[in-house]
């Protein structure tokens, strides 16, 4: 904790030094315990975009970026660190044994551009609002969630589970965990993931008003339909639900995959 104080001071007086420029991108150092060693990273927003991407070096740098005539200041308080432009923005990165929690304020709109080192990350990220969520060239447990937003994930070594309600869920792996069961849903999107040529998986499928396409061979296996009763209505009637899925073994059978839309397509892609 002391080490990040020490960068949040520096980054105040490189602001003061430079005039604070009226068009900025200004970031926050975020220095880890364990540098080189596994770590997790927590994003969570309202309002606003979430893009992370890898480089060569050991810090988390969380850059805000923000149009118009805003200021951006750095401030401490409590060991919590905020990167603020005033009624625009107000993020707070807080480090503790290589886990690492930024949140944004809920009713200002943010896009976070976060560039981590290039070690294994558990990575969670979450919006809601005015915003995709973008993710590339990691390696590592991901699970990603977002509203009124897309998600697109690319070169990804690991497992991912993403979701969103408006919005496509594209992903496309390099590589992936053998033994990691996944999900991709959306309610109003296109579920789109390309996986490596060696995928084995099961995979259980639903698109209630989309269709289903693949270049993998699946063996499809036999599975009634799931009939759930619902409560009792005014005529004293009970309401029967269908709910069919699509199972299937690729290559074999390995961990679950499981794909679910509503209105759009799911493609599952084997990477050229």
């Amino acid at each position: 904790m002391k080490t990040i104080k020490i960068i949040a001071a520096l980054a105040v007086a490189m602001l003061i030094n430079t005039g604070l420029q009226a068009q900025t991108a200004e970031q926050l150092v975020v220095p880890l315990s364990q540098p080189g060693k596994p770590y997790k990273l927590d994003v969570g927003l309202v309002d606003g975009s979430i893009t992370v991407t890898t480089y060569e070096g050991k810090d988390i740098i969380i850059g805000v970026q923000e149009k118009g005539d805003k200021k951006v200041r750095v401030r401490t308080h409590d060991g919590m660190h905020s990167l603020s432009t005033g009624s625009r923005a107000d993020i707070q990165a807080e480090e503790n044994n290589n886990k690492v929690n930024v949140h944004g304020e809920a009713g200002k709109t943010t896009n976070l551009v976060i560039k981590i080192p290039q070690n294994e990350v558990a990575l969670k990220l979450g919006t809601v609002n005015d915003g995709d969520i973008l993710a590339s060239n990691i390696s590592g447990e991901l699970e990603i969630s977002n509203v009124n937003g897309g998600i697109k994930l690319t070169s990804i070594a690991g497992s991912v589970v993403a979701n969103t309600v408006n919005g496509n869920v594209i992903v496309t792996f390099r590589s992936i965990d053998p033994k990691a069961p996944m999900a991709f849903t959306t309610l109003n999107g296109n579920v789109d993931v390309t996986f490596p040529t060696s995928l084995k998986a099961n995979v259980k499928l639903k698109s209630d008003r989309g269709e289903i396409y693949t270049d993998f061979d699946v063996t499809a296996e036999p599975h009634k339909p799931n009939v759930t009763h619902t409560s009792r209505s005014k005529g004293g009637m009970y309401s029967l639900k269908l709910e069919d899925w699509v199972y299937g073994k690729i290559d074999g059978g390995g961990p679950e995959m499981l794909m679910k839309n509503m209105n759009g397509n799911i493609y599952i892609r084997k990477a050229k």
